[in-house]
């Protein structure tokens, strides 16, 4: 690592008040351009942390940055990982408060619910489709910290991969019963058509970013608890939304879910 412990510290606490604030600001390597990826999980889990100790809840995982239109989006080339606490679960059909976030985008995902833990290395597609309980649509609200949306891959990770609010609904269903590759993700703004995909978008399977997932705790010693909700990542790019805006996703055979901005 390349920073101490106070500065990664006092860096979590300045990201998530930019979060807990609706304000933006420089990605953090203009400061510390030293900084490793050990030290932009320390600042996640930084963050964590400070949720943690006043109340809130781990109730997911997600990936970030798993498809490669997103990937050429945000000029990147490899997925990254974070945290979901309960303080972001939205029910379906509620109205997000555009006025607590930044720049908020939407992204389509495939979310996993597991029956069974998962931990790496040597974690597979096969392995987690088997330790998949159901599987259903969500939509996930990134917001990032970065002034304009402008972030190299260790700010993002700092922060939290843009986590800011998810919801999941439509039609569960077991892993065996849908192709997961192959389904068709239609994503909509207010009626329209506004992003297509399919599920091969997600780093050719999304089941693929969960196991990057696992594989990655299991380089720390961790694994994912079972019954834990897993996006796996968006399948298209992102897709800028502002209040008065209503967001559905429909997939293939799995129903559909929306939320609207206010």
């Amino acid at each position: 690592m390349a920073l101490d412990r106070n500065t990664i510290d006092q860096l979590a606490a300045h990201l998530e008040t930019c979060e807990l604030e609706a304000r933006d600001t420089p990605k953090i390597t203009d400061e510390h351009p030293g900084m490793d990826w050990d030290d932009a999980y320390a600042i996640q889990d930084a963050i964590l942390a400070r949720k943690l100790a006043r109340g809130a809840r781990v109730v997911g995982l997600k990936a970030g940055l798993t498809s490669h239109a997103k990937m050429k989006q945000m000029g990147v080339d490899s997925p990254v990982f974070g945290f979901l606490v309960d303080a972001f679960s939205v029910p379906e059909g509620a109205a997000v408060k555009t006025a607590g976030l930044i720049h908020p985008k939407v992204e389509p995902e495939i979310a996993f619910v597991l029956k069974h833990a998962l931990k790496g290395p040597g974690c597979h597609i096969g392995a987690v489709l088997a330790a998949t309980d159901f599987v259903l649509p969500g939509i996930e609200v990134i917001d990032s910290r970065y002034r304009d949306f402008k972030f190299d891959l260790k700010s993002v990770v700092a922060d939290n991969t843009s986590a800011a609010r998810f919801v999941v609904g439509g039609r569960a269903l077991r892993p065996e019963q849908v192709d997961l590759r192959t389904v068709g993700i239609v994503l909509e703004k207010n009626g329209a058509p506004v992003a297509l995909g399919a599920g091969a978008s997600v780093l050719g399977h999304p089941a693929a970013a969960v196991a990057m997932l696992a594989n990655h705790l299991g380089r720390q010693g961790r694994e994912i608890p079972a019954g834990s909700l897993i996006l796996s990542g968006g399948a298209t790019e992102a897709v800028a939304v502002e209040a008065g805006d209503a967001v559905t996703l429909r997939v293939q055979g799995m129903g559909s879910v929306g939320l609207r901005f206010a």
